[in-house]
């Protein structure tokens, strides 16, 4: 037996658990309405699948059943001798045939399948307005709407085992290849009306390429590529007639035969006993423009709505905040509220929290290992759920700390400053006198706070001119977990601002922008930027929004970039 080179056993040593771990199955319990699926999905995709509640399209057993079934249909052959009598009770503008596969998913949707197929259809009125908008625009067939159904089932977090998504199933390489943005930020496959958009023009394209509806469904599943070689391969272009081959995957060839029959039960669902629908109201949404980063909190806190509902309306947003671009971002947000949240986002203050998720412990489970595991110190953990010692029991439930932001609506007129004031339970702030060498990410660990939230807290524009002298404004809740690493002192360049301190202190200026004049009474003037608002210009000098507004006569908040205002520092 001949022996491994040391090169080759080492590369297998690394690259063979990567493999491993990638291939091995990994089971979810939500299912698109068939039986639960188990699939192999990266690392990455799984966080997805988990964090966007993205739901597989059908099982592999499901599809194993029905492809066995269709295989035992018969000869792929046109029949007409039902197609008069079809087309005699309702017209379609998609081509439709009768044969025995296209009889087989009649049946199958209404026997086996019926639950879903009615589903199906309940789902179908949220979403085919728009996408019959889209078709009639691009002048191509209504009934083409359908093709949304046997893909996704209308849900546009359908994500399938060959890792396509969304209402028309993309995979990644069509969909950007159709303007569709996919990215660590946002997924714009499950974006409905932007992957509508996008099928519709590759449904144009496919049909302009064949110039046959059926050859262009085909392709859409199996890639122009295959249709095109396929009629090469037959000298035909008849859809049925290079189905009677065996080049034509089944998957593929099932496609047509399965579009056709949704087509005809959805024209009169009555007829094949889908009665009593509980059709859903078509999605209605209001837009807003914000900022780059934006937490969805915060939007629904302004709105008094929930984060749930927000990414519901966002399904294309792969985390709780809007993507680092470089103008605003346009989301939806429910119907009737854009006045209200564009009013009191004007109003909304980030604190610094601590956050409680639970373990239940299990067997093994050590207070050093549930540490590590949720990266925590162990006496923080300890603090956290009052224990004095460090034995734990099989099925005892832990509080575990973890550092998040919570937003407070202020009142009108009212400060941050003035919020921290009013109440200590309220928590308190604290100013950070920079030293020469520390940064912000410094800064940061030491108080268990982001670093973007320092950032926001100080509308600090370039983290590259701050400089040693610098004073930070940190907005810290009671209950922030203390950081591993400091005292439990404060630290001797911060300055904990009590009511009192409040009333006395006169506001820290900043090294950029205008500044104040330090007379008792002097007004200065700052120039307005892209980028500013009436609350991120009084939170900079330290003042209301209302006050900005008396002393330059403003009759709301709006500004614009290039607008002088007087500030008044007193």
């Amino acid at each position: 037996m001949r022996k491994i080179p040391p090169f080759v056993f080492y590369c297998l040593l690394i690259i063979l658990p990567a493999i491993l771990s990638a291939c091995s199955p990994i089971t979810t319990t939500e299912n698109y309405g068939m039986s639960r699926s188990s699939q192999a999905y990266t690392d990455c995709e799984y966080d997805q699948i988990r964090e966007n509640q993205i739901i597989p399209v059908e099982s592999e057993q499901d599809l194993e059943e029905e492809l066995a079934g269709l295989a035992k249909s018969g000869d792929w052959k046109a029949d007409g001798s039902n197609h008069n009598r079809i087309q005699a009770l309702v017209t379609y503008d998609f081509p439709i045939t009768i044969n025995k596969q296209v009889e087989f998913y009649l049946n199958l949707f209404q026997n086996k399948q019926k639950k879903y197929f009615k589903r199906w259809l309940a789902r179908s009125t949220k979403y085919l307005p728009a996408i019959r908008h889209e078709l009639r625009n691009a002048g191509l067939p209504q009934d083409l709407a359908y093709l949304a159904m046997i893909e996704s089932g209308f849900n546009p977090s359908a994500y399938s085992h060959a890792h396509a998504a969304g209402l028309w199933q993309f995979i990644r390489g069509t969909g950007r290849n159709y303007g569709l943005r996919i990215d660590s930020w946002v997924d714009e496959r499950r974006e409905p009306e932007k992957a509508t958009k996008a099928a519709v023009a590759y449904l144009g394209a496919l049909y302009e390429r064949f110039g046959d509806w059926q050859l262009a469904v085909a392709g859409y599943n199996a890639g122009e590529g295959k249709i095109e070689r396929a009629i090469k391969k037959y000298n035909s272009r008849d859809f049925w007639e290079l189905a009677r081959h065996r080049y034509l995957r089944l998957e593929t060839k099932r496609y047509v035969p399965k579009l056709i029959a949704a087509i005809i039960i959805a024209h009169n669902p009555e007829q094949y006993g889908f009665t009593d629908i509980a059709y859903q109201q078509p999605v209605r949404y209001d837009l807003i423009k914000v900022p780059p980063r934006t937490d969805l909190r915060a939007i629904a806190v302004s709105g008094s709505t929930t984060v749930k509902e927000i990414r519901k309306l966002n399904n294309e947003l792969r985390k709780n905040q809007t993507p680092p671009t470089k103008g605003s971002y346009e989301l939806k947000i429910p119907v009737g509220s854009h006045d209200l949240i564009a009013a009191n986002l004007a109003r909304l203050h980030p604190v610094a929290t601590t956050g409680y998720k639970t373990h239940r412990v299990g067997k093994g489970d050590t207070v050093g290992r549930i540490s590590k595991r949720y990266r925590v110190s162990m006496t923080t953990l300890l603090k956290a759920n009052k224990l004095h010692t460090s034995k734990l029991k099989i099925g005892q439930r832990l509080r575990i700390p973890y550092k998040t932001t919570k937003y407070v609506l202020l009142k009108e007129g009212q400060t941050a400053k003035d919020y921290y004031a009013s109440a200590s339970k309220n928590g308190r702030m604290v100013l950070h006198e920079l030293r020469r060498g520390e940064t912000l990410s410094k800064v940061a660990k030491r108080y268990n706070v982001p670093v973007e939230l320092i950032v926001q807290w100080n509308d600090i524009a370039d983290v590259r001119r701050i400089r040693a002298g610098y004073q930070l404004a940190l907005y810290l809740d009671q209950d922030t977990v203390s950081p591993p690493i400091a005292s439990t002192s404060a630290p001797a360049a911060a300055t904990n601002i009590s009511l009192a301190d409040v009333k006395k202190r006169k506001p820290v200026a900043n090294k950029r922008g205008n500044k104040a004049d330090k007379q008792d009474t002097a007004i200065s003037y700052y120039k307005v930027r892209n980028g500013d608002s009436l609350w991120s210009i009084a939170r900079k000098f330290k003042v209301s929004a209302h006050d900005i507004r008396q002393w330059n006569d403003l009759r709301n908040n709006m500004i614009h970039p290039g607008k002088k205002l007087k500030i008044v520092d007193s």
